[in-house]
């Protein structure tokens, strides 16, 4: 896999998260919120840990 599929690919990981910190503003989501916010840990942990072996792949756009 090339860089740049690695760069589109974490383009869309990333939008996805957006979609779950908008769901977790939602008021309703009940018991739901614990499932979202741990979705949320996890996705900004496996972010992070790309940019950080693949530090290139973060930095050009």
């Amino acid at each position: 896999m090339d860089s740049q599929t690695m760069r589109e690919r974490l383009t869309v990981i990333e939008s996805k998260r957006e979609f779950l910190v908008k769901l977790l503003e939602q008021p309703n989501l009940g018991t739901l919120r614990i499932d979202v916010d741990q979705a949320l840990e996890e996705l900004d942990e496996l972010i992070d840990e790309f940019k950080r072996t693949f530090p290139e792949s973060s930095s050009n756009p």
